[in-house]
């Protein structure tokens, strides 16, 4: 059987795995304040965020085009098939990785660094596609703080409209209405996290002469919304406690306040085909939340150290997607 054939099939399942993973490490964050209030039970809200990411993930492909094209020139990248297999790889250790440690660490800084990483190894500095590439920097790095503000807005407003209402009666009513904000946010998180495994599998189809447009194939992203769903449906405890509990005490009200914050940040990057991790979007709305319901609530610390998982998610991915393709290189 040809090399080239072979290692194509690798990238697809290995995409497909990294989707799969993706949907129990990052899905979680769709769904943790929602199940930390009590909102839904746990397997409500799983099965539910199942099935919204499914169909977020079958409504758009805007964000798998650029992750095909805006990283690196799939027409002229050199041992493309090695380079991407090298980065789902290194991705797909880290997310594992980091979600043993419960740690909610960004799967969307973990293969684009990775695809970087390898790309770099493999052709030097010169392989990467620097406008495309820092724009999605950009957006990786403006949209938690945009969250974080935003967060902090839509809570304050809130704050104003409700402050004569009964605060029992006023949880129990956001507690129904969180079951519908819990959806729409795990529907945007489909509708971008689920598209960058479509975007690899449709570079490794062009990289090695299988398609030659950047259009994203129905089967493509078909499989990739069905391996997302299968993901959600196994649940990320670990992370869910992390999101859902250790960086503030989440209310009904807040919870609310995060999803709405959180969606509407996530799907204005889908709107414009722009790759975001979640993972910030969705701790940084609740932060922002938290900054404006009380301060000295936000358990910093907590902050603080998912901060830092972020920070080095991408130069580490990076490095381990070097190394890995080296010892694919001499193996093949």
């Amino acid at each position: 059987m040809d090399a080239l054939f072979v290692i194509t099939i690798l990238i697809v399942v290995g995409a497909l795995a990294f989707d799969f993973i993706n949907g129990f490490h990052d899905t979680a964050n769709a769904i943790a304040t929602a199940v930390s209030t009590k909102a839904l039970k746990p397997r409500h809200a799983i099965i539910l965020a199942a099935v919204m990411n499914f169909l977020g993930a079958m409504t758009f492909t805007g964000v798998a085009k650029t992750i095909t094209k805006d990283i690196v020139d799939p027409f002229t990248l050199q041992n493309g098939s090695l380079v991407i297999l090298a980065a789902l790889i290194a991705a797909i250790f880290w997310n594992l990785l980091t979600w043993y440690y419960g740690i909610p660490s960004s799967s969307s800084h973990a293969i684009i660094g990775s695809i970087a990483g390898a790309a770099i190894a493999a052709a030097g500095f010169t392989s990467l596609n620097y406008n495309g590439f820092l724009k999605i920097l950009q957006a990786l790095i403006l949209s938690p703080i945009l969250a974080f503000v935003a967060g902090y807005i839509v809570y304050s407003i809130f704050k104003v409209i409700f402050k004569n209402n009964n605060l029992a009666k006023t949880n129990r009513s956001f507690r129904t209405f969180q079951i519908f904000t819990a959806a729409l946010q795990a529907y945007t998180h489909g509708t971008n996290d689920a598209q960058k495994a479509m975007g690899i599998i449709t570079m490794a189809l062009i990289a090695n002469g299988f398609t030659t447009s950047t259009d994203i194939p129905f089967w493509v992203q078909f499989s990739c919304a069905v391996a997302m769903g299968l993901g959600t449906s196994v649940g990320g405890w670990k992370i869910i406690k992390t999101v859902g509990g250790k960086i503030m005490k989440i209310r009904p009200v807040n919870g609310v306040a995060a999803d709405l914050t959180g969606a509407m940040i996530i799907f204005g990057a889908t709107y414009i085909h722009l790759p975001v991790s979640t993972t910030h979007v969705i701790s940084s709305s609740i932060l922002g939340v938290g900054a404006s319901h009380r301060l000295k609530g936000v358990k910093w610390g907590t902050a603080q150290r998912m901060l830092i998982t972020w920070v080095i998610t991408l130069p580490i991915s990076a490095t381990i997607a070097a190394l890995c393709y080296f010892v694919l290189n001499m193996i093949f």
